[in-house]
């Protein structure tokens, strides 16, 4: 984890932060369109795929900020949004997986959690809330289930937000000395934060032991606010032109209903 450079820009086209909101406008404008693509299929066929984004990462990573900034330029209709927050008394009394499949994308939609399954071998293993041998076999019964959810049709895209420990503290300081962001502030950020090297050892073995080849991690250096945001809708914009979408033909006789529209006026 030391050896990822979380201020790196791999694969950025422009120059820097300068251009930042002008590149990412130009993804934008593709993804808006390969977007109404996926969710018109989703209208016309059950059966449509989907997408899922996955966004991980320590407090002040920019999980919100990439919602806003990156998938916030598509049509918000064709996205579900789903914050996984520390599990209900009913969450609690099923499988850790239970309230995940309840909230996985609908053929059509784009998916995006904010924190995930891998909860389940990240504060769960470093809290120490279940045993060692608990959390250990959710590594394989993660990456089964997510070979599933691809076989049934859905694309993931798993993105790593990798901040540094020091842009971190000064995250955390500015939402401190500005009353505009007190809200954002979480006493129990650094209580996360006292953890550090632990919470590092538990995202090595994720990124390690979940990197599939149906369901790869990407690690997006998150120091660069500008090019965290450009990175996450690249690389949704990359899975949708994949997808080779097409727009769904007409169930319904083309000419015959233009004579209709025109007979109408």
């Amino acid at each position: 984890m030391a050896s990822l450079d979380a201020r790196a820009t791999p694969g950025y086209p422009g120059e820097g932060k300068a251009d930042a909101d002008q590149h990412r406008e130009q993804v934008g404008e593709q993804l808006s369109e390969l977007q109404e693509r996926l969710y018109a299929a989703g209208r016309e066929d059950e059966k449509a795929p989907s997408v899922l984004v996955i966004l991980q990462g320590m407090d002040t990573s920019g999980k919100g900020g990439v919602i806003r900034h990156a998938i916030g330029m598509v049509d918000p209709q064709g996205v579900q949004f789903t914050s996984f927050k520390t599990p209900t008394k009913e969450e609690r009394e099923h499988d850790f997986l239970w309230r995940i499949e309840k909230a996985l994308p609908e053929p059509g939609m784009i998916g995006i959690f904010d924190r995930s399954q891998y909860e389940d071998v990240l504060i769960v293993r470093v809290e120490d809330l279940v045993p060692a041998q608990e959390w250990e076999k959710r590594y394989d019964i993660i990456n089964k289930f997510e070979a599933d959810v691809v076989a049934r049709g859905t694309r993931i895209i798993k993105c790593f937000l990798n901040v540094s420990k020091a842009e971190q503290q000064e995250r955390l300081l500015e939402r401190l000395n500005n009353p505009e962001k007190y809200w954002k502030y979480n006493p129990g950020d650094v209580d996360a934060r006292l953890q550090w090297d632990e919470y590092q050892a538990a995202y090595a073995d994720a990124l390690e032991r979940c990197n599939t080849d149906v369901a790869p991690w990407y690690v997006v250096p998150a120091d660069r606010k500008w090019y965290r945001n450009w990175a996450v809708a690249q690389l949704l914009l990359e899975t949708l032109e994949e997808m080779d979408l097409s727009w769904p033909e007409a169930d319904f006789d083309v000419a015959e209903e233009i004579e209709r529209v025109t007979a109408a006026s």
